[in-house]
């Protein structure tokens, strides 16, 4: 039996993450951004404020990471996923106000599937402790917003051939 690993561009439809299912592997190239659990409260309360998302972050790709400095040859030395769950009491809030698809390491909350089940959203995994490696699958990247958190900042990131699974589908099932 052979597997195929699935080429996901990002951002992406909810057409397409619709036909995703639980424990495929994916190569995701294109657009995510960064944030970790300052940046969740950051974003929140400018949610709240505004009665939607900053910086045009409706119907992107966050990956739960802080990446390391530059280094010569890329725009990081690392960047690998942090414990996702961590993220689960933002998670149902962001997927409602429009992200769509998080990609971290690690088991979510039964509220987290819920969410990916009514926004029609995805939770992706990667592998913990490869971050050197991971790193090399990032063409660039732009700081957004929030220069003051350091590693926790906003970055977006463009991706190529990044490795991934699909972790939670838009039906709430997961791996």
């Amino acid at each position: 039996m052979t597997v195929s690993v699935i080429q996901l561009a990002l951002p992406t439809s909810k057409q397409i993450l619709t036909t995703l299912e639980v424990g495929q592997e994916l190569r995701l190239s294109g657009d995510i951004y960064t944030m970790r659990d300052a940046g969740h409260i950051r974003c929140l309360d400018l949610l709240e404020q505004a009665g939607q998302l900053p910086f045009n972050l409706a119907g992107q790709a966050l990956f739960y990471a802080g990446p390391t400095p530059a280094l010569a040859s890329q725009p990081f030395g690392a960047i690998g996923p942090t414990t996702a769950a961590r993220m689960d009491v933002a998670a149902v809030r962001l997927y409602r106000a429009g992200i769509q698809a998080t990609l971290g390491k690690g088991r979510r909350s039964a509220a987290v599937e819920q969410a990916c089940r009514e926004c029609l959203s995805v939770y992706l995994v990667t592998v913990g402790g490869a971050a050197a490696l991971l790193a090399r699958h990032v063409v660039s990247s732009e700081l957004v917003a929030w220069p003051d958190l350091g590693s926790e900042a906003l970055y977006r990131l463009k991706l190529q051939d990044f490795p991934a699974w699909v972790a939670i589908d838009t039906t709430g099932r997961q791996l």
